[in-house]
C-alpha cells in the first residue's frame, strides 16, 4: 500500500481525509490530543459496512481488544445514540478532550458492526474544529484510537509514525509533533453519578 501524507494546513485536507473515510479508508490524523487511527463508523443505512475497526485493530496488532473511540461532529449528536441522562454540565465540557461511555439505544442508527457486546460506546465531540468538519463531512462518526503498536508506547512525533506506518495506512496527515500531549479524560455514569475512570486534560 503506497501512504499518501499530507499536511493539516493543506487546502484540501479536509476535502482529502473525509472523502478518504467515506470510502473505507484508514487514516493517520492529528486529535485535540495524540494522532490517532481513524475509519468511518458503520451505520444501518449506510450501502456498505466497512468494518473499519477490524482494519484498524490488524493494524495496531492482535492483541487488541480495548473498544474503540467513536468522535462525532457536535455534542447534541450523543442524543442519537443513547438515551442516558447525561449531566448539563458534562455536555457542557464539548466541544473538547473529555470521552462519555454511554448506553446505546435500541433505535440508534450505528450498525451492529459499531456496538460492542458491552452495548455501550465511548463518545467524544472533539475540541478541534478541523477534526469536527470531516466528522460532518463524513455523514457518521469516526473510529479513533491512539497510534502505537499494541501494548507498545503510543507514538508523538510525525517521523516516527510516518516511518512505522507509512504502508498500512491509506492516509496520514502530518501536523508537527505531539510530545507530551495528554490523552482524553474518559468518563462513564454510574448510578446517575459521574465516575472518572481516566484523567486527562479536561477536569471532571
Amino acid at each position: 500500500m503506497k501512504t499518501l501524507i499530507k499536511n493539516k494546513n493543506d487546502q484540501e485536507s479536509i476535502k482529502t481525509t473525509a472523502n478518504t473515510l467515506k470510502n473505507g479508508g484508514i487514516v493517520i490524523i492529528p486529535t485535540d490530543t495524540v494522532y490517532g487511527f481513524s475509519g468511518i463508523v458503520d451505520l444501518k443505512n449506510a450501502a456498505s459496512n466497512f468494518e473499519t475497526d477490524a482494519k484498524i485493530r490488524t493494524i495496531k496488532g492482535r492483541a487488541e481488544t480495548k473498544p474503540l473511540i467513536q468522535l462525532i461532529a457536535k455534542p447534541e449528536d450523543i442524543h442519537l445514540y443513547t438515551d442516558d441522562a447525561l449531566p448539563a454540565e458534562l455536555l457542557s465540557k464539548w466541544p473538547g478532550a473529555l470521552t462519555i461511555i454511554v448506553h446505546i439505544k435500541k433505535d440508534s442508527p450505528l450498525a451492529a458492526t459499531a456496538i460492542p457486546e458491552s452495548g455501550t460506546v465511548a463518545f467524544r465531540c472533539p475540541g478541534d474544529e478541523w477534526l469536527r468538519k470531516i466528522i460532518t463531512e463524513c455523514g457518521a462518526p469516526i473510529f479513533s484510537t491512539s497510534v502505537n503498536r499494541s501494548g507498545q508506547p503510543v507514538l508523538d512525533t510525525a517521523d516516527a509514525i510516518s516511518s512505522e506506518f507509512k504502508n498500512e495506512v491509506d492516509l496520514i496527515i502530518n501536523d508537527g509533533d505531539k510530545k507530551g500531549a495528554l490523552p482524553s479524560t474518559l468518563v462513564m455514569l454510574e448510578n446517575g453519578k459521574v465516575k472518572v475512570l481516566r484523567q486527562g486534560s479536561v477536569e471532571v
